[in-house]
């Protein structure tokens, strides 16, 4: 098996679940409590906490723990916009955003708030000059997303953020960092990031654990209300499993970054360059200078993605169209519409995403694979 859509989901590391079942099976008081049980239990959700908020310069007491980013993103639009109401009800996002953002927005502006959404050029890059044409003094959120998930385009945070507080020191910059955290540098501090959201099933941990970065001292209101765990802003009893077994994916996930970075970047190299030599491809984002390394999105022209995906899943090859999050939907992709392609080349574009454990070997194997299969459904697709 080739196992390339990993922005879908990972393979979760063995010493994940062996961290896990330790806590759900030994280690299982609950961390709320004052008996030695919870102490313990307490102990290894503060040392997950420490490893995650020194990944991306942050500090433990702003570190919460989350069922994944869904959840985290939804925290920090709607725990925004109650608690900073009274600053305005504008708020700022793009065009490319994950369903987890977008749909949140779209629910405010229902609700009376006023969202300006920024659109991307053909890459898939912001405007900065769009964006601090639409920053105001009632704005009170700006929202983007570091990663694509769909493309890898990579958006300069670093340099929205200081743009947003040179316009308006009171908004704040929300991130998601689905796609990028554990694979991209991140610095909350040089970034001027506020909020910042991630999953744990993207670093080869959990589905249903996740982190929220919330900067001390902001008046984000909680979604979650009850007995006042993690601080009294996400109340339930804290999986400490899920927490602990995050903290390992992560300190892996840090440890081999730059490693990783490099041997993922020579797979996207070797598959992108492949591709391109067949004939009517295309890569649709930045390339391999400017994308993540970890996604690749190609349109294979005079072809519908879905059926060259199941073309491919039967020589054990696994790839996606387009996001994980919207393939069952019959629509054209909205990240790829943003960019301006035309729908015959949405039609037909496939994600390929990738992993530190995958190999340079596995993307000639799926070269030859496209090889033999791409023409011959071109072939079929014009004798229809």
């Amino acid at each position: 098996m080739i196992y390339f859509d990993n922005a879908a989901t990972t393979r979760a590391l063995p010493e994940v679940a062996e961290k896990m079942t330790y806590m759900m099976c030994e280690n299982f008081g609950n961390p709320a409590t004052v008996s030695v049980m919870g102490l313990e239990a307490e102990k290894e959700i503060r040392k997950a906490s420490e490893i995650l908020a020194n990944g991306i310069r942050a500090k433990a007491e702003e570190i919460y723990f989350t069922s994944g980013g869904t959840e985290g993103d939804n925290w920090a639009i709607y725990g925004t916009a109650e608690g900073y109401a009274r600053n305005g009800k504008h708020l700022i996002t793009t065009s490319i955003e994950h369903p987890a953002v977008k749909n949140p927005m779209k629910h405010l502006e229902e609700k009376g708030y006023e969202v300006t959404w920024l659109g991307v050029d053909e890459k898939g890059h912001i405007s900065l000059e769009e964006l601090a044409n639409a920053i105001r003094p009632d704005t009170i959120l700006v929202s983007t997303i570091l990663v694509n998930n769909e493309t890898g385009v990579v958006q300069d945070a670093a340099a929205i953020g200081k743009l947003i507080k040179e316009k308006n020191p009171n908004t704040l910059y929300h991130v998601d960092a689905v796609q990028a955290f554990g694979k991209y540098p991140i610095d909350v501090q040089k970034m001027k990031i506020d909020l910042l959201t991630m999953s744990g099933h993207k670093i080869h941990g959990a589905k249903g654990t996740g982190m929220f970065y919330m900067r001390k001292g902001l008046k984000v209101r909680p979604l979650i209300l009850g007995g006042g765990q993690q601080k009294g802003q996400r109340a339930g009893t804290e999986n400490g499993a899920g927490a602990a077994g995050l903290g390992v994916a992560a300190d892996v996930a840090f440890r081999s970054m730059k490693e990783s970075i490099e041997h993922v970047r020579e797979i996207k190299k070797t598959l992108m360059e492949g591709i391109l030599a067949m004939p009517d491809t295309q890569v649709n984002g930045a390339g391999i200078g400017e994308d993540s390394p970890y996604v690749l999105n190609v349109t294979f022209k005079g072809l519908r993605s879905e059926v060259l995906l199941h073309s491919l899943e039967s020589k054990g090859i696994f790839v996606s169209a387009g996001s994980a999050c919207d393939s069952r939907k019959k629509i054209g992709s909205p990240v790829l519409t943003a960019m301006g392609l035309p729908f015959e080349e949405i039609e037909g574009a496939v994600r390929f995403s990738f992993c530190r454990y995958n190999t340079v070997e596995e993307a000639r194997e799926c070269l030859k694979a496209l090889e033999e299969t791409v023409p011959f459904l071109r072939k079929i697709n014009r004798q229809r």
